[in-house]
């Protein structure tokens, strides 16, 4: 793999997209047909510094990165934790910060305290049964929901929900409080392992650059 190789970005659709390719900006790694919001191309080129970049769902890139489709992926830590892909988890990049936590109406405590056998919703049912079964000792049924989580309790599917808290307004709006929190979360970037070993070089210099841009030393 030489110089010719281009080393692609998948990035994660939307605000943390907009945030990274900001902070690439600063250090001079630009892509300008990116952010054209007619376009209707998939994958975005730099030809002068050998880079591709391509929008994708969150879940989706760690797939893209543990398959080598992407050498470099921006996404949630929360999407790293549940989809459980073969990657490198190498840079925090500090924004897009929020907390996975378990949230219910305060009554519900009670059965985090008792440790009752409850109901759980979430969208992350992999990071719920490891808290609940690998951190709690607790024995629950998760139920994997895809739209408003904070639903759940409130119709009675569920005591509990396992869910991002940003703000909080959510839960407050509607009765329901943090019970405990599971873990900060924020955006990282990933690197897919032979990629990291065949460029490391290139991908090291790119790395360092970012994280200069972080504690602005860049």
């Amino acid at each position: 793999m030489g110089e010719n190789r281009y080393l692609t970005f998948a990035l994660t659709k939307g605000r943390l997209a907009k945030q990274t390719l900001a902070l690439l900006e600063r250090v001079g790694i630009t892509c300008e047909e990116i952010n054209d919001p007619d376009t209707r191309r998939l994958i975005f080129v730099n030809e002068e510094l050998k880079l591709r970049f391509f929008l994708a769902k969150g879940p989706d890139v760690p797939t893209y990165v543990e398959y080598g489709a992407a050498d470099i992926g921006i996404v949630g830590k929360d999407t790293i934790l549940e989809e459980h892909r073969k990657i490198y988890e190498v840079l925090d990049l500090g924004f897009g910060r929020c907390r996975m936590c378990v949230c219910g109406p305060q009554a519900a405590e009670d059965y985090l305290k008792s440790q009752e056998r409850i109901r759980v919703a979430t969208k992350y049912p992999n990071i719920a049964k490891d808290y609940f079964y690998n951190q709690r000792n607790q024995t629950v049924e998760i139920i994997k929901l895809n739209g408003s989580i904070e639903l759940a309790p409130i119709v009675g599917l569920s005591e509990v929900i396992v869910d991002i808290v940003e703000t909080g307004s959510t839960l407050r709006e509607n009765g329901l409080v943090v019970l405990e929190e599971i873990c900060p979360l924020s955006a990282r970037v990933t690197v897919n392992p032979v990629s990291m070993r065949m460029e490391n070089e290139r991908i090291t210099r790119i790395l360092q650059l970012m994280s200069g841009a972080i504690d602005g030393s860049v």
